[in-house]
């Protein structure tokens, strides 16, 4: 049997896949990078004051009349679907309690009072930190996490400041400006660093991290319709990744959030 050469077989991939209609409308994407208004979620957190606080309540009130102006027809949350749709139905019923979390406070108060649907698309996995942390302890390379670590701390050190001197929509300004996502993978990338030979640690969570974040990308493509203007609320860690996935993808195009946040 004749093999094709990488080349060639590529070419035959390229003609046979499927291609969006030249007569459909694009899909567009705005990815909100946000964080945890509950706090205390990830190994750096953000100090985060009571969300709930009247003052609060008019600068979310304030993003999502922002947001809103984006005339969306969908959002997608980070929660996965089952759980999305139940609590969304909760919500509407009026049976939830008051909540301090982002996909309640952005991403359910934006579906209703836009009368959209709410998708949960996202999809949980392995974090393989530790297997990192051991092999750099039993090799001297902590260095490279203690420094990644600390740019990791500066920068939340960074979005806690924002927010407390500032606005919610000034700290998720922040958190969306393209120039800071573009470091946004800077962590793990750092990661590939640690590791030698067949024990490669770094390369498995980078791996990981990809991995999430793609299935997480195929929920929201594949839920996605020609047309539809969908706002994404998502931690902020994963902006770098989706924003690649929507820019790259034929029939979508990406909308900054920062061009609808209010200033």
């Amino acid at each position: 049997m004749r093999r094709l050469s990488i080349p060639a077989f590529a070419a035959c991939l390229l003609f046979a896949a499927p291609s969006f209609a030249a007569t459909d409308k694009p899909i567009e994407v705005m990815i909100v990078g946000g964080f945890h208004m509950s706090g205390g979620h990830d190994m750096h957190n953000v100090q985060v004051d009571d969300v709930l606080a009247p003052k609060r309540q008019k600068e979310i009130q304030a993003v999502v009349d922002g947001i809103a102006k984006f005339r969306p027809t969908a959002v997608d949350v980070e929660w996965d679907e089952p759980y999305t749709s139940q609590k969304y139905a909760d919500f509407l019923a009026g049976k939830l309690p008051p909540s301090h979390n982002e996909v309640i406070q952005l991403g359910f108060r934006l579906a209703k009072q836009q009368n959209i649907p709410v998708h949960g698309i996202d999809v949980m996995a392995d974090f393989p930190y530790e297997p990192v942390e051991a092999y750099a302890k039993a090799h001297g390379e902590m260095a490279i996490l203690d420094n990644a670590n600390a740019d990791i701390q500066n920068m939340v050190d960074t979005i806690s400041k924002t927010l407390k001197n500032g606005t919610i929509s000034d700290t998720l300004r922040y958190l969306n400006e393209p120039s800071r996502i573009a470091r946004d993978n800077d962590f793990y990338r750092n990661m590939i660093r640690v590791g030698g030979g067949a024990q490669q640690p770094g390369a498995d969570l980078l791996s990981a991290w990809y991995k999430r974040n793609a299935y997480i990308c195929a929920n929201l493509v594949q839920l996605a319709k020609p047309g539809d203007r969908i706002v994404v609320f998502y931690g902020s860690g994963h902006a770098f990744f989706l924003r690649q996935c929507v820019t790259e993808m034929p029939g979508f195009k990406l909308v900054e959030a920062n061009d609808y946040l209010p200033k």
